[in-house]
């Protein structure tokens, strides 16, 4: 592994020193019950607007819960139970590729949201198409964005892509639009170019929406990690999630102790924004106090991570 000395001005590393028990302890708590917020919070915007807009008015979303929409409204099955056994394999294509808590964190997501559509009641709150379709598509970014910040999806789509991403040389992104280009195109055969066309409106306004929530999160996430657990970390990164690492040797700049002149290690990798929360509690369980820096990233050449533009 080439490295490379870092400029003087080094991010400031925290002292190495453990704090008390009682510090640990709230930090093991307060994430999970974080997470779990954010999921509630998801799965709320989420039912909001698919009752409050979406649904009385026959409009469908991109994905899973587009093909949900779709085929409900074509055959009179229940949303809720569509939702559940459309996305079940994409769980468990989630739990072989990216962990078992992630999987169950979807499952919860996918559950609850599926209820929430059976037993909450929602008001029709406008019978203006064009904000019916604005405003259920923000609603339902925003429950997808909150979702993917506690950890988990509320749809199983991306899951896919992600899969396919690893064996193919196609992006995330590319695929999630091909898949919805089909979707769209089906939507407008089989119920009407208009409903098609104010869908894909909606669904344009929910993948703004997610941008918009995951601020920093962009489909590729670049972590720098430094730690004096750095050999651990790196092995970690590269074993368990198969991704590439970079080490760069750099010095202490200053700590919580003043001045520091500590050689010490910084990891630097890139993964995907499914797996950032993942690996967060991971290098937690290595070097609680390793201090770590994200990034979006852009664009990407070489490397261990497959990228072709869609042209």
């Amino acid at each position: 592994m080439r490295k490379a000395a870092l400029p003087a001005a080094a991010p400031v590393v925290a002292d190495a020193a453990a704090p008390g028990a009682l510090g640990q302890a709230a930090r093991q708590w307060v994430r999970p019950v974080l997470q779990m917020l954010l999921l509630a919070a998801g799965v709320f915007s989420a039912a909001l607007g698919l009752k409050g807009f979406l649904l009385p008015n026959g409009f469908i979303d991109g994905g899973v819960t587009g093909i949900s929409l779709l085929i409900s409204q074509l055959t009179g099955v229940s949303l809720s139970v569509l939702i559940i056994v459309i996305n079940i394999p994409f769980i468990v294509l989630g739990h072989y590729h990216l962990g078992r808590k992630f999987a169950l964190r979807t499952l919860f997501t996918i559950l609850a949201l599926s209820g929430a559509l059976l037993v909450v009641t929602f008001p029709v709150l406008t019978q203006d198409k064009l904000l019916i379709a604005v405003f259920g598509g923000f609603f339902l970014g925003a429950g997808i964005g909150l979702a993917m910040r506690g950890g988990g999806v509320l749809d199983g789509t991306e899951i896919l892509a992600l899969y396919l991403s690893r064996k193919l040389p196609v992006s995330i992104g590319d695929i999630v639009l091909n898949i919805n280009i089909i979707i769209f195109g089906v939507a407008a055969w089989l119920l009407s170019i208009e409903t098609a066309l104010y869908s894909i409106l909606a669904y344009l306004s929910a993948a703004k929406t997610v941008d918009f929530i995951l601020v920093g999160i962009e489909e590729y996430t670049g972590l720098t990690v430094i730690s004096f657990h750095s050999t651990e970390i790196r092995r970690m990164i590269t074993e368990q999630l198969h991704r590439g690492a970079t080490v760069y040797e750099c010095t202490q700049g200053y700590g919580s102790h003043g001045h520091q002149h500590l050689k010490v290690e910084a990891v630097f990798t890139v993964v995907t924004r499914l797996e950032v929360v993942g690996l967060f509690d991971e290098i937690h369980k290595i070097d609680p106090h390793a201090f770590v820096v994200t990034h979006s990233v852009s664009d990407m050449k070489g490397g261990l991570i497959k990228k072709r533009a869609l042209h």
